[in-house]
C-alpha cells in the first residue's frame, strides 16, 4: 500500500504539478469555510483534494482536477461527475460545501 505524499513542486511532472496548481486554490477556499481540505499526491496516482466535514467523522469526499480533451480544466468528483470548471473555485467549493453540509443536515434531522 502506497502512503499518501505531497510533492514538492520541484518533483511533479508538467501534467501533473497542473493538477496539483488547480486543486491547492479549491482547497484553500474549502478551508477558509471550515472543511478540511488536503491535497493527496501519492506516487504514481492523479493527485486529489480529500475534503473532509471535521463536524462529523466520515463525512469526505475525493475531489479531482482534469484537463478535457479541448483544454479545459474541471473540478470533478470521484465518481467522475463534473462538478465546476477549473476557472471557478468558488462554485466547486459551493458544490462541494452544499454538498457535505445536505449530508449533515439530513443526519441531525434523522437523529
Amino acid at each position: 500500500m502506497t502512503t499518501p505524499t505531497r510533492l514538492e513542486r520541484r518533483d511533479a511532472p508538467p501534467l501533473r504539478q497542473a493538477n496539483l496548481e488547480q486543486l491547492e486554490p479549491l482547497g484553500r477556499l474549502l478551508s477558509q469555510r471550515g472543511l478540511r481540505a488536503d491535497v493527496i499526491a501519492a506516487e504514481a496516482r492523479m493527485p486529489r483534494l480529500h475534503v473532509t466535514n471535521p463536524a462529523v467523522t466520515g463525512l469526505e469526499e475525493d475531489v479531482y482536477a482534469w484537463r478535457c480533451q479541448d483544454g479545459s480544466w474541471w473540478f470533478w468528483w470521484s465518481w467522475a461527475e463534473r462538478i465546476a470548471p477549473g476557472t471557478d473555485p468558488g462554485r466547486a467549493a459551493d458544490r462541494i460545501e452544499h454538498v457535505l453540509a445536505a449530508r449533515l443536515d439530513g443526519l441531525a434531522a434523522r437523529a
